[in-house]
């Protein structure tokens, strides 16, 4: 029996490597002579960086650099073994998590300190970049990622911006003569999962600035600022992102990005499932593969690592026969929604009535078990098959 194993880490108690080895564990136990892959898998959130740095086997790189209001930090990233692709998250330097410590100031927070590390990723000699959006402290429109990569943000009289979103009201103009030599060579692909756009009632503000602090006129400056970026940088590269799908996220982080740099957006999980190998794993053949998180509920098949993982099954003819079940700690969503999205079964890790931190606990033990009763069930059914 060949065996792919790709589970999200179960926050608050596995990662997503010593998820992917509790199930492996179980699997072996039920099937002793099953080839077993175990991948670490995420959906370009938080923990995607620590996820293809196991999957590549690469070691963790860090660099000194600011959070999201200008103090000093330092942050990871990781490069594939050959030097090829890098990959950033904006929460490991522009977080919420970096700046709790202080009063929210959403007119000030930047991206200035992602921007070190996009840098560092490109001085690196990578020919593609993985930035990974959500998480953010920030509505700048990627102002200071723009920035860290040599453009300048210029006001009527010619000088620099501050950093933060709500300075982008007095933008006359970007000057990119200082511009990265490789900022423009480099394929940029932004892991995002939303759609808004960047302005309005579903706008980076609008929608997530509240959640970063903003209040009321907070939203209606930044929203105004963002307005102005988008119209500059129409007027200087031609691109339109005030109405891009996914170019609200992350506090408009791919405004810049995208116009500048002829950034695409993707959606999360596939894309980083792709960057892990799964789809060279599946390419050998599976007849089983076993996916997960902490919860699976309607959200996990809308783009997450359970319909990322799915689909990438149905996609591959070698693994076109192989059952997929998902192991999580909490199952929230109907057989026919799981049917629908190509997951044959999805069972909790729960053995009856019990509490959340005994779960979190004890979830390599009963993800382990569950694994080991999964195995020994899709095993019999397929002698019997």
């Amino acid at each position: 029996m060949r065996v792919v194993v790709a589970v999200d880490s179960f926050k608050g108690s596995l990662g997503s490597r010593e998820a992917g080895e509790a199930v492996a564990a179980g699997v072996r136990a039920a099937a002793p002579g099953a080839e077993v892959a175990v991948l670490p898998v995420a959906d370009g959130g938080e923990g995607t960086t620590a996820c293809l740095a196991d999957a590549w086997g690469a070691g963790p790189r860090e660099t000194a650099t600011t959070d999201a209001l200008g103090r000093p930090c330092r942050a990871g990233w990781a490069l594939s073994p050959d030097g090829s692709t890098a990959v950033v998250e904006l929460a490991a330097a522009s977080g919420l998590p970096g700046v709790a410590d202080v009063a929210p100031r959403p007119r000030d927070a930047t991206t200035l300190g992602t921007g070190a590390l996009l840098r560092a990723a490109l001085d690196a000699g990578a020919r593609e970049v993985v930035l990974c959006l959500g998480g953010s402290a920030t509505t700048d429109g990627g102002a200071g990622l723009l920035t860290a990569l040599g453009g300048r943000l210029l006001d009527g009289a010619g000088q620099p911006l501050p950093p933060g979103g709500g300075a982008l009201a007095g933008l006359a103009r970007v000057d990119l003569a200082g511009l990265h030599p490789r900022a423009r060579e480099v394929r940029w692909r932004l892991a995002c999962d939303v759609t808004n756009p960047l302005l309005g009632p579903r706008g980076a503000a609008a929608v997530y600035g509240p959640q970063k602090g903003a209040t009321a006129d907070d939203v209606a400056a930044l929203d105004g600022a963002l307005a102005r970026l988008a119209e500059v940088l129409r007027e200087e590269t031609g691109a339109e992102v005030a109405d891009l799908p996914g170019c609200g996220t992350a506090g408009g982080a791919p405004a810049c990005l995208v116009a500048v740099c002829g950034a695409q957006l993707e959606p999360g999980a596939p894309l980083v499932l792709g960057e892990a190998g799964l789809p060279s794993l599946l390419a050998r053949g599976a007849d089983l593969v076993l996916t997960g998180e902490g919860s699976c509920d309607a959200q996990s098949l809308q783009g997450k690592v359970v319909d990322g993982v799915a689909a990438a099954v149905r996609a591959e003819p070698a693994s076109a026969g192989a059952a997929v079940v998902v192991l999580a700690g909490r199952v929230d969503v109907a057989p026919a929604e799981l049917a629908a999205a190509g997951v044959d079964a999805a069972f909790s890790i729960a053995p009856g009535a019990a509490a959340l931190a005994d779960l979190q606990r004890d979830a390599a033990t009963l993800l382990a078990d569950l694994a080991e009763r999964v195995t020994r069930l899709v095993g019999r059914t397929a002698v019997r098959g």
